[in-house]
């Protein structure tokens, strides 16, 4: 299964929360597709049901196939320590997750369009692959001749859209992006229980 690219807004209503690296605007219809009004029936959730909502969570918000996503998890589930909190770190150290939560761009999709076609730059050095995960120390800059990009001024006037981390150090009027420190589980900007997905993938 590859990346979502139908209605996104629907996507958040059925998922139920806010997905600040999918999409900024909120919907205003808040009840899940399919449902009609206040009285619309509770079902009980299954835990099946619960495990994949969490983990559709994170692939929708990050942009990730299922492909990406389990390939994360294998890697988190060698590492030591919480495997659903490693999972979520190695997610947040993505490259284009960066340039979003550091200013650059007002969702993770844009910041993968600024990575892909070739405008940024870590530790000086052009960087093309999303996916590139950033160490502590690394330095995220904008090429010279990126400075200026509409979507980049336009946002930085605007001001940051999904929120900068505590492990970054952000300078967006200077176009640069600094990384402080491994994120922390406090900075994952959505409501999400990485223990139902760790379930969902170790069956």
């Amino acid at each position: 299964m590859g990346r979502f690219r139908s209605a996104r807004l629907k996507k958040v209503r059925a998922l139920g929360t806010a997905l600040p690296g999918l999409v900024r605007k909120e919907p205003r219809n808040q009840n899940t597709p399919g449902e009609q009004g206040a009285m619309k029936k509770r079902r009980r959730v299954s835990t099946f049901r619960l495990q994949l909502q969490e983990k559709q969570k994170i692939r929708f918000n990050y942009g990730l196939s299922e492909k990406q996503l389990r390939a994360y998890y294998t890697e988190a589930s060698r590492m030591a320590g919480e495997t659903g909190v490693n999972l979520l770190q190695l997610i947040e150290r993505r490259l284009d997750n960066v340039v979003a939560r550091g200013g650059f761009s007002p969702t993770i999709a844009a910041a993968r369009q600024l990575v892909n076609h070739g405008h940024i730059q870590v530790n000086g050095k052009r960087v093309d692959i999303a996916s590139f995960l950033v160490r502590v120390g690394d330095q995220v800059t904008l090429q010279q001749k990126s400075r200026d990009l509409k979507i980049v001024v336009d946002h930085i006037t605007a001001g940051s859209g999904i929120g900068v981390p505590s492990f970054l150090d952000a300078a967006p009027q200077d176009r640069k992006i600094t990384v402080k420190a491994v994120p922390a589980r406090e900075d994952v900007p959505i409501e999400v229980q990485e223990r139902a997905v760790v379930e969902f993938y170790s069956k």
